[in-house]
């Protein structure tokens, strides 16, 4: 999200009053609701993405940024086969998450410039650094259209999914030199982002409840030294040696144990208050497909589907790459971002987190 105004979109028109948007859009909205089943009959309102390129589901694409998916093959077994922006080939967990609660299929990148009202209003992914900026700008801009007490009551009832963590592990620090000569040893570079991760869950917290939000789901780090780019970096020899590296898969169980005691204590403590504040565990599930993967239908655990599946994501995963023909077989789709089979398993492996949420 760039500028300094959150422009809503309707019909690929900027239209600057959003009451009467609002009010168009209401009967359709409730038609659209009428004939889908939501999960326990709840009345979430949306839900909101914060984090990085394991949830993005296409901002890259609206930035100015090499880091890109917006092209063959990544959206493969998408909707129609098309290169959404997401880091794989078709869906995502937010994706599975919206689809269950049922708010929408899917969720559309907020900078996508086409966007309707109804696609604002009902939830998008927006991007870490601009989030809270962006998030206030959206709550104010509504109460001056449709009043206060209607947005606190449409804020209450969303679902708000924090993550962040494996980018900044794996990119930040094990691919750029400059974090290496920073933080010479990996557990103080963990103890670094520990103390950021505090700070940024306890103020963006903070802030989400002083503008309404009540349900809020934390999602920890994923078993890094598993993931096929660590394993070529770090591996005695990538190509015959392809095990997991143990002391990256240790720094992220260590993260993830200290990032469930904050959220505990935040949980507890805003309890009484109405708060529901959880932590997802990814690592466990992305563990047993890793460790077990005949259980779950895959064939490849060590590298990804696109191109040799050691070095490959973003602008290196591209038209001209080898993909593997059933991307169901295997647990990574590029170095980094795992499939949407996966991202299914995970997705049907916290669902009694996402129940406990929803559940009114």
């Amino acid at each position: 999200m760039r500028g300094t105004t959150m422009e809503l979109i309707c019909h690929k028109r900027i239209v600057p009053d959003l009451l009467l948007l609002f009010l168009c859009i209401s009967s359709s909205l409730a038609q659209a609701y009428v004939e889908k089943q939501r999960a326990w009959n709840n009345t979430v309102s949306a839900i909101y993405v914060f984090g990085d390129s394991t949830v993005d589901s296409g901002n890259n694409n609206y930035i100015n940024t090499a880091f890109r998916s917006d092209f063959s093959p990544y959206g493969r077994d998408f909707v129609n086969q098309m290169p959404t922006g997401r880091f794989t080939n078709g869906r995502l967990t937010t994706d599975f998450i919206a689809s269950y609660v049922g708010v929408k299929d899917y969720i559309p990148p907020y900078l996508d410039p086409t966007l309707s009202i109804e696609e604002l209003m009902t939830g998008n992914v927006i991007d870490i650094p601009k989030q809270l900026e962006y998030f206030k700008e959206y709550t104010k801009r509504l109460e001056q259209a449709i009043g206060k007490q209607r947005v606190d009551k449409h804020i209450k009832k969303a679902v708000f999914i924090i993550s962040a963590g494996t980018n900044d592990f794996v990119v930040n620090y094990f691919a750029l030199p400059i974090r290496r000569k920073t933080y010479t040893t990996v557990s103080s570079y963990q103890q670094f982002l520990l103390q950021n991760a505090k700070n940024f869950i306890q103020d963006i917290l903070q802030d989400l409840w002083e503008e309404g939000a009540r349900n809020i789901i934390v999602s920890g780090l994923p078993p890094m030294g598993c993931l096929p780019v660590v394993i070529t970096l770090n591996s005695d020899n990538a190509i015959l040696q392809r095990g997991c590296i143990e002391k990256y898969s240790t720094v992220a169980r260590e993260f993830n144990l200290m990032l469930q005691n904050e959220v505990n204590l935040m949980h507890f403590g805003l309890a009484n208050l109405g708060a529901k504040i959880y932590l997802i565990d990814i690592y466990r599930p992305l563990t047993d497909m890793i460790q077990v993967p005949s259980k779950h239908g895959f064939d490849e655990v060590e590298s990804g589907c696109c191109g040799s599946g050691y070095m490959e994501a973003g602008f290196l995963c591209n038209a001209k790459s080898y993909v593997c023909p059933d991307a169901s077989k295997y647990v990574f789709w590029d170095s980094i971002h795992p499939t949407e089979k996966t991202y299914n398993i995970v997705f049907r492996d916290i669902l009694n987190i996402i129940d406990a949420i929803i559940r009114d």
